[in-house]
């Protein structure tokens, strides 16, 4: 399944060197990148502008050079679910890109990890099945998603899942100190260990660690 026709590209890149060379590459195959962006908000405002048939976008852009890029296509696709996006990035991230790719119906999308692209052909061969409703992950993509659905407390130690279970149980922070022997800067450790393996949302401290603990039970 792929798109006969050129298409018009926003591109999301905070690299220069990187943003060029894609944008040189894309129109040398006859289709038009109709605007180059650095940051997560240029690309929003991109997208309103021109209405391109497909959006490529790094994941990691200024300000934070976290997850900004992969943010803002998880909510373009929440605006538009018929948005095709195609995320190339350096890593996994677990949480934004199991948004995107249940975004919409599923279609349409596409995550590829940079290295792993092997040559010019496949990265243009997976941009026109992505703009024709087809979806493409990286095989790197998809172990680590499973992996992380099948069981997200695997990634806790030993002494981590104690922490949990001890929350679980409604104790304070003081209380789990107690319980373990150990002081409460040690407790305070390993929770912010915990909510982070998990891969839970910014929040406010307490509802995260209800999320962490919604997790346990579940687990």
């Amino acid at each position: 399944m792929h798109v006969d026709r050129p298409l018009s590209i926003v591109l999301a890149e905070d690299g220069v060197l990187l943003r060029e060379g894609l944008a040189g590459l894309l129109n040398r195959f006859g289709h038009r990148v109709v605007a180059t962006v650095g940051d997560a908000g240029g690309l929003v405002e991109a997208v309103r502008a021109h209405a391109p048939d497909i959006v490529v976008t790094d994941v990691r852009m200024p300000p934070g050079f976290t997850d900004e890029g992969l943010r803002a296509a998880v909510a373009l696709r929440s605006a538009d679910p018929r948005l095709p996006v195609l995320v190339l990035s350096q890593y996994v991230e677990q949480t934004y890109a199991s948004e995107l790719l249940d975004s919409g119906d599923g279609t349409g999308v596409g995550y590829l990890l940079k290295d792993r692209v092997g040559d010019v052909e496949e990265f243009v061969d997976a941009l026109l099945s992505v703009a024709a409703g087809g979806t493409v992950v990286d095989p790197e993509v998809v172990r680590q998603l499973l992996r992380r659905r099948r069981d997200p407390l695997e990634r806790l130690s030993p002494r981590e899942r104690e922490v949990l279970a001890l929350m679980a149980e409604g104790r304070s922070n003081a209380a789990i100190a107690r319980s373990l022997v150990v002081s409460e800067a040690a407790v305070g450790k390993h929770i912010g260990n915990i909510l982070t393996k998990l891969d839970l949302p910014p929040a406010e401290e307490d509802h995260r660690r209800v999320l962490a603990v919604v997790t346990y039970l579940r687990g």
